[in-house]
């Protein structure tokens, strides 16, 4: 096996248009667990660690460009503020050593259907940005996922960025496993509100992450927006919504959870984090939650 560690975004961009077989890594939290199993034996690997391009973020108007290879713990201490599921979501991704070395771009070149960023990327309208030697070019998160551990980068190209906009309204990520943290999710779902608009996603629980369109859409026409800060969620509506958040679902059967069970936790999900950022959205704030 080759190692082929580049120390700039060009030196990086050309070896992976000399070698498209090279599998990069950065802080190794997917790769070096299927090297350790021996479910992979790529022919190179191409360590980004030393490209201080990616390991940055910057905020332009009221966007925000998150380098590649930025850590969970960084998401989480400097852009909770403004990019608050994503910060929710990063809390529930392994221990903190996973979380010192794993990066949502990192999430996104694995492509699983059960990383736990991907539902806040799908809400979140956030486009992934990738290069090569021929240029660069931003994917809206919705047409990076091809199917399992699929995504849309050409061969010779590398996950540079995620371009993601601050949130403008209450966001919420939950997933549920066999415990809170360091685990794979059994199913997963992120919310977000923004004036008069909802998008919901769901990983974990398809074979690509995915956003239930027509629980977004019911959602929306029903929510009573100007509504006082002590008006109740209408129950019916908040069951209706869970019960089409499940149906948006296509879920197996696997070691981790039954699709029947994974259809009635998404709706349990979908209602809990409706109550939460429907408070949050009557109070005029964000919440700071965690995992279910």
């Amino acid at each position: 096996m080759d190692f082929l560690r580049p120390q700039n975004l060009d030196e990086a961009l050309a070896a992976k248009a000399r070698r498209p077989d090279a599998v990069p890594i950065a802080g190794g939290t997917d790769v070096m667990v299927e090297l350790n199993f021996d479910r992979r034996r790529p022919t190179a690997l191409l360590d980004l660690g030393g490209v201080t391009d990616l390991a940055g973020w910057s905020a332009a108007g009221s966007r925000i460009r998150l380098g590649a290879t930025v850590s969970y713990t960084r998401v989480i201490s400097e852009l909770g503020a403004v990019l608050p599921a994503l910060a929710i979501a990063s809390r529930t991704v392994g221990s903190v050593q996973i979380r010192n070395r794993g990066t949502v771009g990192g999430n996104l070149g694995s492509a699983s259907p059960a990383g736990d960023t991907h539902p806040v990327l799908l809400v979140s309208g956030a486009e992934v940005e990738v290069a090569s030697v021929r240029g660069t070019r931003l994917i809206p998160a919705e047409e990076f996922y091809l199917g399992v551990k699929r995504n849309a980068l050409a061969e010779d190209e590398l996950i540079t960025a995620v371009h993601l906009p601050v949130a403008t309204g209450p966001q919420q990520f939950a997933k549920v496993g066999t415990r809170n943290a360091m685990v794979i999710a059994v199913c997963s779902f992120a919310l977000a509100l923004s004036p008069g608009r909802v998008k919901a996603a769901i990983g974990s629980a398809a074979p690509t992450p995915l956003r239930a369109y027509e629980a977004e859409e019911f959602l929306a026409a029903e929510l009573p927006w100007g509504a006082p800060p002590d008006a109740p969620l209408d129950a019916a509506v908040a069951r209706r919504f869970g019960e089409l958040v499940a149906a948006a679902a296509t879920p197996i059967d696997d070691v981790r959870g039954t699709a029947a069970y994974r259809g009635h936790a998404l709706s349990v999900l979908a209602r809990r984090t409706l109550g939460w950022v429907w408070r949050d959205h009557l109070d005029g704030k964000g919440r700071d939650g965690a995992c279910a």
